[in-house]
């Protein structure tokens, strides 16, 4: 099913939080973090890389229009506050990537969408249809505004993770508020893991007001995209153009090993 995919060898799917996209004084979108962040994307794909991008933030962009100063806890505030701010986060991202001469498509999916392989295949195609014009870039949302706990991947962290597995994705870079994997008895950054069981024991609760996970839920997702076989990164959201050098084989990042390569 993702046969229309494979064209792109050299995919790379990246994700990024609700932390590196939105302010963590009023949730409001940081849109200076959001011009270095397409301004990154863009410099990758201008060098022959195609870029699936998974963006969080249409909650937290939305609290702002309800007066709310946290994440909302009932279903309906926020799936309303999704629906607000997910206009305003595609609006915000057509605009900045005009300026590279990057079209954006708005792709969002509920777990149903995979749940089965005829839908999945569905979802594949539209991906290999948009990835076959170099100059569009795939935004890719769980579907906040009508998704119930059935029907939920999680997070974006494990969107981005079944994404990566659906595309056949040869990398995953998960963007997040941190250099990486923190030691926790150094205070120093993990920069290769191999055993992702060992990686847990670095985990804290480091959930942000406007966000949904951790580095528990990140970890969770690496561990499905390490068994897919995908090089998995967590890097630095607020450093994006870093990504290059990740791309490269190198950068600041704590890279995770796909477990066939050993």
């Amino acid at each position: 099913m993702a046969a229309a995919l494979r064209m792109t060898n050299d995919l790379t799917v990246i994700k990024a939080g609700t932390g590196v996209l939105t302010k963590s004084a009023d949730g409001t979108l940081d849109r200076a973090a959001l011009v270095h962040l397409v301004s990154a994307i863009s410099t990758l794909v201008d060098a022959g890389h195609r870029c699936l991008f998974v963006s969080s933030g249409a909650v937290g962009s939305g609290v702002s229009a309800f007066g709310l100063t946290e994440y909302p806890a009932d279903t309906a505030t926020r799936q309303a506050c999704a629906a607000v701010g997910q206009a305003r986060l595609m609006q915000t991202y057509s605009a900045l990537f005009e300026n590279f001469d990057m079209t954006v498509a708005q792709v969002l999916l509920t777990a149903s969408d995979l749940a089965t392989p005829e839908r999945a295949a569905y979802v594949s195609s539209t991906l290999g249809r948009l990835l076959a014009e170099p100059r569009i870039l795939p935004i890719i949302n769980e579907n906040d505004s009508v998704a119930v706990e059935e029907l939920k991947f999680g997070d974006n962290d494990m969107l981005s993770a079944r994404v990566a597995k659906l595309a056949g994705a040869k990398r995953l870079i998960l963007l997040t508020s941190v250099d990486g994997l923190m030691d926790p008895e150094s205070g120093e950054l993990v920069t290769e893991v191999r055993d992702i069981e060992d990686a847990f024991r670095h985990v804290r609760d480091d959930k942000g007001r406007f966000s949904m996970g951790g580095m528990a839920s990140k970890l969770k997702a690496v561990k499905f995209a390490m068994d897919s076989g995908i090089e998995t990164h967590i890097a630095h959201g607020r450093h994006p153009d870093r990504m290059a050098g990740i791309v490269a084989g190198k950068g600041i990042s704590t890279r995770f090993h796909p477990a066939m390569a050993g």
